[in-house]
């Protein structure tokens, strides 16, 4: 005789449906670009504000797989998020109404399924808010600054801003037609190279001189550099998450090799080589707020891009400003750029734990795009072209330069949430 099966009580169908809010917050943050610490941190207070005794989760790049547990009750469930993008609007929205359950919790109070489910229900519908040539746009102004900063001058930043355009618009359009994200960035870098490159032959045709194309034609493509999977990736091994950390780490060197590979392809169609330029020549007095600006500039429309309010994208630019600022000019003294890197990360933290809490958003936001404009990517992608070119002495040295730099990256934002971060200085 079969067994009947049981129903379950009232009590269980609340759980379960308690869990199920829980992970839809999880699969939110985790497709809008957020770190695994995060994503646990607002599935466990959501959770225990809507009467969960205890929630346990276990995130990966893609995959969440969470338990609730309440009286002798359990409930487990897996999802699976294979939209991996950023969106640091919906990740300050998602981080608010976390905080403001956790406070209404501590307060003695709770929250419902139905309220959670509304608010959620509200976030999710929420638009982009800048539509695609807007969010082209914000690439383009990164780029140019990247540009300059590359010791480009006018032609090459000229140049990178129309391709950077083009490029963004077209990975943009692409991903959110669900096309396989590694293949959409290849496109993405090889149109941005070929429309820098008609660019500024273009204006070389019209009586420019001093083209300077490794300058210019490598920013081009630095809005495909994976920053957040960079960093982020680094945080979750500095939180000994090993399974999310090197899953988003082996993410960003996927997307970049793919980026790489597509300039290098352009380079030996068109004979091109990414080797580093000469500066252009600038007064010292006119060099430093120059690189301010650009700095501020690139930053901005990195987190613009990353579909950050004005609020949060200028408070950004500014704490990148004075970190990247000082971090160029400690290499120009002559520090390893790695030491610079890592003193500029750590100030980069220890301002947005500050900026962050007056802007009311979360302090990735502001740390994670001041930081991108740091993350090595010409010697990343001169790196794969080297190696492409069967030139490993090369491509060994950028390879290991880029590598080092990540790595002072992460670990300076690691110590600043150390130095700043209870939960994170102490193991529990």
């Amino acid at each position: 005789m079969e067994p009947v099966p049981t129903q379950p009580t009232d009590d269980e169908l609340l759980l379960i449906r308690q869990s199920g809010v829980a992970l839809r917050v999880g699969r939110l943050s985790l497709s809008a670009g957020t770190g695994s610490y995060r994503v646990k941190s607002s599935m466990a207070r959501v959770a225990h504000a809507l009467g969960v005794d205890r929630h346990a989760a276990h995130v990966t790049l893609t995959e969440i797989t969470t338990t609730s547990h309440r009286g002798p009750s359990f409930r487990t469930e897996v999802a699976e998020v294979r939209s991996v993008g950023i969106n640091a609007d919906r990740l300050a929205e998602l981080e608010r109404l976390a905080g403001s359950l956790a406070a209404r919790t501590a307060a003695g109070g709770s929250a419902t399924v139905e309220e959670v489910s509304g608010a959620l229900d509200r976030i999710e519908r929420k638009p982009p808010l800048y539509p695609a040539a807007v969010n082209a746009l914000w690439a383009a102004v990164a780029c140019a600054a990247f540009a300059f900063l590359n010791h480009g001058g006018p032609i090459e930043m000229a140049g990178a801003f129309v391709a950077a355009w083009l490029g963004q618009l077209a990975r943009r359009l692409l991903v959110h037609r669900g096309f396989n994200q590694f293949g959409v960035t290849m496109l993405a870098a090889a149109l941005a190279c070929l429309a820098y490159l008609g660019v500024v032959s273009a204006l070389h045709g019209l009586g420019a001189t001093e083209v300077r194309h490794a300058a210019g034609y490598v920013s081009a493509v630095l809005f495909l550099v994976p920053g957040f999977p960079l960093v982020t990736g680094g945080l979750d091994l500095a939180k000994l998450d090993f399974s999310a950390g090197v899953a988003r780490l082996t993410y960003a060197m996927m997307i970049l090799t793919s980026a790489a590979l597509a300039v290098w392809g352009v380079s030996i169609a068109v004979g091109l080589t990414p080797d580093p330029e000469v500066a252009v020549t600038i007064e010292p007095a006119a060099l430093l707020p120059l690189r301010a600006a650009a700095s501020f500039v690139g930053v901005l429309g990195f987190a613009l891009m990353f579909n950050s309010p004005w609020r949060m994208a200028l408070g950004a630019a500014a704490v990148g400003m004075l970190a990247n600022t000082g971090r160029l000019y400690l290499v120009d003294t002559g520090l390893a750029p790695q030491a610079a890197a890592a003193g500029a990360a750590l100030l980069v933290g220890l301002l947005a734990a500050l900026v962050a809490p007056r802007l009311g958003v979360p302090r990735i936001t502001v740390s994670v795009p001041a930081v991108v404009i740091m993350v090595p990517g010409v010697a990343a992608y001169r790196s794969v072209f080297y190696l492409s070119n069967g030139d490993t002495t090369e491509a060994l040295a950028y390879g290991v330069q880029a590598g080092l730099v990540v790595v002072a990256l992460a670990m300076g934002l690691a110590i600043a949430r150390m130095l700043t971060d209870r939960e994170w200085a102490f193991e529990r």
